[in-house]
């Protein structure tokens, strides 16, 4: 997959394209979607398929406040990747692309950038400045312009629209479960592991500390798998604040079962799996190595009932 950093300014697809436009943060079942039906089309049509996505997050330049991001940048161009697109540009969005009219829009970067006789969006598509172009919008520009537009019904799920705003909000509220049922995939974090104190070697569970690269860190004690060294290794991981031991920034600490090797700056990847319980701060010592054990025992058993199927899938991490 060609992979183009900002919107070409020469012709990069003279022979056209069908485009599939969005943020894709979190890459969730809608999105999913969206791509599959992108993917079929442009095989349809005999022609290239095309991501546009942009950084930073819309909403980052426009809102006030910071949103937190589901995926790293790399995390949803490998899930693009692999849902089988041809190419993606990552257009770069601050204030002057946000301030294209919906005529713009389409005739500078859908037609004369990307090259695309076919859109693919999702129903609730908006474009253009202050979001004033719709679908219809969208339709009769095509028409004019040259190119068709393939609207996707949203996704849904157990009565709810499957959106990535919908996802943020599980993820920063702990329902580790209802997020990864509307992502289709346990939630991912990548990072780096770091020099740690030592505390939990010294605790009998030894721990690898991870620099996260990601934004959105669900809090609490969680069953994951651990992807390093080339495999998926099951483990547990704490996201928290060490209250125990006085507190103090956010740490991403995960023990990895029955691995001996050393870990220090290497990339890993953490999958959340399920959500034992929440953080908590305990009397002595020996009360947190009691309820550790407890939780290793638990997660033990996770894996266990689910089979060496659930490994054996896990072996070809995206992240």
């Amino acid at each position: 997959m060609k992979v183009l950093r900002g919107l070409p300014e020469r012709p990069a697809y003279p022979e056209g394209t069908v485009v599939a436009i969005g943020n894709f943060d979190g890459l969730h079942l809608g999105h999913q979607k969206i791509l599959r039906v992108l993917v079929n089309t442009a095989r349809e049509m005999g022609l290239l398929s095309l991501v546009l996505t942009f950084s930073p997050h819309p909403e980052r330049v426009l809102a006030r406040g910071r949103i937190g991001m589901i995926q790293t940048l790399d995390q949803r161009l490998a899930g693009i990747r692999a849902a089988g697109v041809g190419s993606v540009v990552v257009a770069s969005f601050d204030r002057a692309f946000a301030g294209l009219t919906a005529a713009e829009f389409a005739g500078r970067v859908i037609v004369s950038s990307l090259k695309a006789e076919a859109v693919v969006v999702g129903e609730n598509f908006r474009f253009g400045k202050s979001r004033q172009g719709d679908i219809e919008d969208l339709r009769r520009l095509g028409k004019k312009l040259g190119f068709a537009v393939h609207p996707v019904p949203s996704a849904i799920r157990k009565g709810q629209v499957i959106s990535s705003s919908l996802i943020r909000r599980l993820l920063e509220g702990g329902e580790i479960a209802a997020a990864n049922d509307f992502l289709g995939r346990p939630y991912a974090i990548a990072g780096r592991v770091v020099r740690g104190s030592g505390r939990g070697r010294d605790l009998g569970f030894p721990t690898a500390n991870v620099r996260p690269f990601n934004e959105i860190l669900p809090g609490g004690v969680h069953i994951t798998l651990a992807d390093i060294l080339g495999r998926s290794h099951p483990s547990l991981t704490n996201v928290g604040h060490r209250p125990t031991f006085g507190g103090g920034r956010l740490h991403v600490e995960v023990h990895i079962f029955d691995l001996e090797a050393t870990l220090y700056r290497r990339r890993i990847g953490l999958r959340f799996l399920r959500k034992i319980r929440e953080e908590k701060t305990f009397s002595d010592r020996e009360a947190l190595i009691s309820r550790v054990r407890k939780d290793i025992a638990a997660a033990r058993v996770y894996f266990k009932k689910g089979g060496a199927a659930l490994l054996e899938a896990a072996q070809n991490p995206d992240d």
